[in-house]
């Protein structure tokens, strides 16, 4: 796991320990020695869309690292307050400045090396006109056969670009559960 760990309690500021609790918990949790109180890691929920155009789809050129220079569909982190869906077209409007209409969920991709959950929604593009923001250099319409597969900065990304394609050939959309591990 990526996050460093927890050293002192969010309640009474104390040092934590870690232990499994004596609630009949298994895993190893921050205790607080003082107050009791248990902390809970737990995964990050990145959100993002695949918008498309007729039988292109949009994808950014990451302008901040990780990743830097490479080809991605526009997502990020879930905020606090929003559901996944709104998460999904708030990156797409930070990162592609895109007119889109929502639709279904695509795939949902487990990482549990770095402690995330992917959450990727089909986004119908209402306008080929983009307006990306600070964290993309540039972004382009791509058909299938386009797609620089080779510099796509994540493999979530890679994995829901070839259930899209595959399930557009099919006429049928799925929700696709993925475990990356």
């Amino acid at each position: 796991m990526l996050r460093a760990p927890i050293k002192h309690c969010r309640n009474c500021g104390a040092a934590v320990v870690y232990r499994v609790p004596d609630d009949g918990d298994t895993h190893p949790r921050a205790v607080c020695p003082a107050c009791d109180t248990i902390h809970y890691e737990n995964p990050l929920n990145v959100v993002g869309t695949i918008p498309y155009w007729g039988e292109q789809v949009l994808l950014c050129k990451r302008n901040i690292e990780p990743r830097w220079g490479k080809w991605t569909l526009p997502a990020g982190f879930m905020e606090l307050n929003e559901t996944t869906a709104e998460g999904a077209a708030r990156e797409t409007d930070e990162e592609a400045g895109a007119q889109f209409e929502m639709e279904g969920l695509q795939s949902v991709l487990s990482v549990p090396r770095v402690g995330q959950v992917h959450l990727y929604y089909r986004a119908r593009l209402l306008s080929d006109q983009f307006n990306p923001g600070p964290e993309t250099i540039e972004t382009r319409l791509y058909t299938e056969s386009e797609i620089p597969w080779e510099e796509i900065a994540f493999k979530t990304v890679a994995e829901t670009l070839r259930c899209f394609f595959e399930d557009r050939r099919r006429g049928t959309f799925d929700v696709h559960n993925i475990d990356l591990v």
